[in-house]
């Protein structure tokens, strides 16, 4: 059975492993030329992820190349005094098992752990899909497919030629979310730096691997901007409006957007889609039920959802029908929860007030000075807050060739 996926990412990789682990036959078309590697920015696993994770034989490779930040120095906008916050203790609180990751480096490690088992497209992109499964490419030869995965992100093409008019069903929730690589002249070494306003938030980090370091930007509006996806230049325009005047060396960081260093810009937006199936077609992670980029768990769901696909399409011998369904049974509520905690998550991050930004600050504090033990107890009675993302269960699919 010939499976296509589309997208190269995180989830395209994830669900190529255990496409073929199971027997299928899959190809993963990417219209990049080679594995992005465009900077990027840190991403959280949480214990589901990390199980899946362990399951395909590269946790140590993921563990090595962990960010390592542990520590914060939070500046608000304002006040002269910095507060320190412990991070490892709020990441304790969070998740029983958890690794903060480079984007980039994670979709390497998921690639590297069933290339040999799976054929690459780079360079190319899929121009139109009939029910049938027949594929048109913008480069290579038409082939026919008998199931086809977008896994291709919040701006999905394959999303966009299956579902038209509904591939737009989307939700604003109300922020904007900005990374630049930058020179790392503050010597990080486990430490982020971290500017907070009202209604603005702008941080600093590296990774003990990196020569370089990543500033990222969280902002919120109330309106959408006017902007293409593509328009980089409207894109830095914007950022640099909105932290005018916050603070002189958020404004060295902003000077960077002049150099070369990669560059990502994004609304934080759900998509709202009711099914991520059509005919042959299903879509999996970011591409059919992002929760938010960098406040919904949006890594972590979209590990959890490739490996979920992946097993029920085996469970039901490649019947796509019945797996499709059982696919969007299985990730339904977990989707819904995700969505929910990630409109909390922004209000929390990117307080709109003074006073929101002094509670965020406090309970920073709060939660550094407490023993690990204790605010992890705190934090267990709550699995639809903070603990939602350890709260998911990982099925046990029998890894068995499909006949």
């Amino acid at each position: 059975m010939r499976i296509l996926v589309s997208g190269a990412s995180i989830a395209g990789p994830v669900l190529a492993y255990w496409l073929s682990r199971h027997g299928f036959d899959v190809t993963v078309v990417e219209r990049a030329p080679a594995l992005r590697k465009t900077g990027g920015h840190a991403v959280d696993l949480f214990r589901p992820a990390m199980d899946i994770t362990e399951k395909m034989g590269v946790l140590p490779r993921v563990e090595a190349l962990k960010t390592g930040t542990t520590r914060m120095t939070l500046h608000r906008e304002g006040v002269r005094r910095p507060a320190r916050v412990d991070l490892s203790k709020i990441f304790q609180a969070t998740s029983d098992r958890h690794v903060e990751i480079m984007r980039d480096d994670l979709g390497e490690i998921y690639y590297d752990a069933g290339r040999d088992d799976v054929e690459y497209l780079f360079g190319d992109s899929v121009t139109a899909l009939s029910p049938d499964g027949d594929v048109t490419f913008e480069h290579a030869a038409p082939r026919r497919f008998d199931i086809v995965v977008g896994a291709d992100g919040l701006h999905s093409n394959i999303r966009r030629l299956v579902f038209g008019e509904e591939a737009g069903l989307t939700r604003f929730i109300g922020a904007y979310l900005a990374v630049l690589s930058l020179p790392d002249t503050l010597g990080l070494d486990g430490e982020t730096v971290m500017h907070l306003g009202a209604g603005r938030t702008a941080g600093i980090y590296s990774a003990r691997h990196l020569d370089d370091a990543r500033a990222v930007f969280l902002f919120r509006r109330d309106e959408e901007l006017g902007y293409h996806h593509r328009d980089v230049l409207r894109q830095k325009e914007l950022l640099r409006e909105a932290y005018a005047g916050m603070h002189p060396q958020v404004d060295e960081w902003l000077a960077g957007l002049d150099g070369p260093g990669p560059f990502y810009f994004d609304s934080i937006t759900q998509l709202r889609l009711d099914t991520w199936s059509r005919g042959r077609v299903t879509l999996v992670g970011d591409a059919g039920y992002c929760p938010g980029p960098a406040v919904g768990g949006s890594t972590s769901l979209a590990v959890l959802g490739a490996y979920v696909l992946a097993g029920e399409l085996a469970a039901a011998g490649g019947d796509h029908e019945r797996a499709f369904a059982a696919y969007e049974q299985e990730m339904g509520e977990l989707v819904r929860k995700s969505r929910a905690f990630a409109v909390g998550a922004a209000r929390s991050l990117i307080p709109a007030s003074r006073a929101g930004v002094w509670a965020l600050t406090t309970g920073g504090r709060l939660i550094s000075a407490l023993p690990a033990g204790v605010s992890r107890a705190v934090a267990k009675l709550n699995t639809g807050g903070v603990r939602m993302h350890d709260s998911m269960p990982v099925k046990d699919y029998e890894v068995a060739p499909v006949a």
